[in-house]
C-alpha cells in the first residue's frame, strides 16, 4: 500500500465533517472504577455512538471524500461487525452501494445490523483476514473502492476526532487507554492527543489470543495464531499486524501495549453492566480489562474508551457467568465425601453458615477415581468474594471432604 501520513489538520478537518453525522459521546466519571483503580477513572462511551461503535468516524470520513466517479461504482469492505456497520450506514447516508464481506463467525447480531444499514452481506472465512482477502478479490473484479478498516489517512483521520471530543471534555487528562485490532482507532486519537497535549500517556491493549501488535511493540517475534480463533474480542481478532501500522503510527505515538484474556475482558464486562450500568462487547471492553490487569501509569486522570457496544446477545449470559467467576461471584466447586446418611445435609449446612446461596447440586458416585464408599458432589454457589469461597473449602475440607481443583 502506498504509504500516506496524517497529521492534526486531517483530523481537525474529519471533525467538522463529522458534526452533523456522529454523536459527541458522553465522558463521565465513574467513582466506584475511581476507587477500584486508585485514580480518576473517566469513561468515554463510544459504545453509544450511531451503529454501536466509533467505526463510523472514520467510515464516514472516507466515504464522504470519494469523487463522483468512485461513489457510482460503489465501495467494498471487510469486518467483523462494526466497521461493516459504519461503511451499510455511511454509503446509506451517502448514496452509495456497500458491498461488505464478514468473517463466517462474525455474530448474528452484527451481521443482522449490516444488512439492515442497507448493505449486501457476503460472508467469507474463519477469520477477518481471510473476509479482507476476498473484499481485495472483489476490488479488482467489480471496480467498488475497497474502504480499508484501519490502514488509510481518512479512517485514521475519522477515528481521530474521539481524541478531539476527549481533550474537549476533560482538557488535563493525563492517559487514554484504547483497545487495538488493526490500529486505526489508537493511531488517530494518538496522533490528535500527541499533537495537542504531548505529556499525555497513550495505552493500547489487544487481546492475548491475537497479540501480533503487542509483539511489534516489544520487538518480539511475531507468533501468528495456528488454530482457529475464538475471542469473545472478535473486533480486535486481527490475527497478522499491519508493519506500516506499527512503524508509521503506533511506534511514534502509543507509550505502551498489553495484552488481556477472555477472562479478563469478561470480568471487565460484567463490571461495566453491574456498576458503570453500560453494556460494551468484549472489544469494548478490552482498554478497560488492561486497566484492571495492569500496572500502568495512569497519572491521577485516566480516560478509558469503551469502544463498542454491539455484544451478542448469544453469548451475554455465558459472559456474565465468566466475569461473574472471575470476581469471586460464581464458584463451580467439587469435593469428595464418604457416601454416607448426612453427609450431604452437613455440607449444605457449612454452605449456608458462610451466607452463600446453592444454585445447583450433583451427585456422581461412579466417577473415574472414587473409592467404593465415596461420592462426588459438584455444587454451582452464588458468592460474594474470593474470601468466602475459601472459608467455604476450608470447613470442608475440616468435615473430611477433598476439594478437586
Amino acid at each position: 500500500m502506498t504509504e500516506f501520513k496524517v497529521d492534526i489538520s486531517d483530523i481537525q478537518k474529519a471533525h467538522q465533517l463529522l458534526k452533523p453525522i456522529v454523536k459527541n459521546t458522553e465522558l463521565d466519571f465513574s467513582p466506584s472504577a475511581s476507587e477500584r483503580i486508585g485514580k480518576s477513572v473517566y469513561f468515554k462511551f463510544e459504545n453509544t455512538q450511531r451503529t454501536g461503535s466509533f467505526k463510523i468516524r472514520g467510515a464516514y470520513n472516507r466515504i464522504m471524500n470519494l469523487k463522483t466517479e468512485e461513489k457510482s461504482r460503489g465501495v467494498v469492505a471487510s469486518s467483523a461487525g462494526n466497521h461493516a456497520q459504519g461503511v451499510a450506514l455511511s454509503s446509506k447516508l451517502a448514496g452509495v452501494r456497500s458491498v461488505i464481506v464478514m468473517p463466517e463467525t462474525a455474530p448474528l447480531n452484527k451481521i443482522s445490523a449490516t444488512k439492515h444499514y442497507g448493505a449486501e452481506v457476503i460472508l467469507k472465512g474463519e477469520i477477518y483476514d481471510e473476509a479482507f482477502e476476498y473484499a481485495k478479490e472483489l476490488e479488482k473484479k467489480e471496480g467498488y473502492t475497497f474502504v480499508h478498516p484501519y490502514q488509510d489517512p481518512l479512517v485514521i483521520a475519522g477515528q481521530g476526532t474521539i481524541g478531539l471530543e476527549i481533550l474537549q471534555q476533560l482538557p488535563d487528562v493525563d492517559s487514554i487507554v484504547v483497545p487495538i485490532g488493526g490500529g486505526g482507532l489508537i493511531s488517530g486519537i494518538g496522533i490528535a492527543i500527541k499533537t495537542l497535549r504531548p505529556q499525555c500517556k497513550i495505552y493500547g491493549v489487544q487481546s492475548a489470543q491475537t497479540p501480533g501488535m503487542s509483539q511489534l511493540f516489544h520487538h518480539q517475534n511475531l507468533i501468528s495464531p495456528t488454530k482457529k480463533i475464538t475471542t469473545i474480542a472478535d473486533g480486535i481478532a486481527i490475527k497478522k499486524p499491519s508493519q506500516f501500522m506499527y512503524e508509521q503510527f503506533i511506534s511514534k505515538y502509543v507509550d505502551e501495549v498489553v495484552t488481556v484474556t477472555d477472562d479478563e475482558i469478561a470480568e471487565a464486562i460484567v463490571y461495566l453492566i453491574e456498576r458503570v450500568k453500560t453494556v460494551t462487547e468484549g472489544s469494548g471492553a478490552a482498554g478497560f480489562a488492561g486497566v484492571l490487569k495492569n500496572k500502568l501509569e495512569l497519572g491521577e486522570k485516566t480516560c478509558v474508551l469503551l469502544c463498542g457496544g454491539n455484544i451478542d446477545l448469544n453469548i451475554i449470559s455465558k459472559v456474565i457467568e465468566r466475569g461473574q467467576i472471575q470476581r469471586g461471584r460464581l464458584v463451580k466447586m467439587s469435593v469428595v465425601v464418604d457416601d454416607t446418611p448426612g453427609t450431604l445435609q452437613k455440607l449444605t449446612q457449612i454452605i449456608a453458615n458462610q451466607n452463600a446461596n446453592i444454585l445447583e447440586v450433583h451427585h456422581d458416585r461412579v466417577a473415574q477415581g472414587l473409592f467404593l464408599r465415596e461420592t462426588r458432589i459438584d455444587f454451582v454457589l452464588e458468592t460474594i468474594s474470593f474470601d468466602q469461597i475459601h472459608r467455604i473449602e476450608k470447613e470442608m475440607e475440616q468435615f473430611g471432604g477433598k476439594i478437586l481443583k
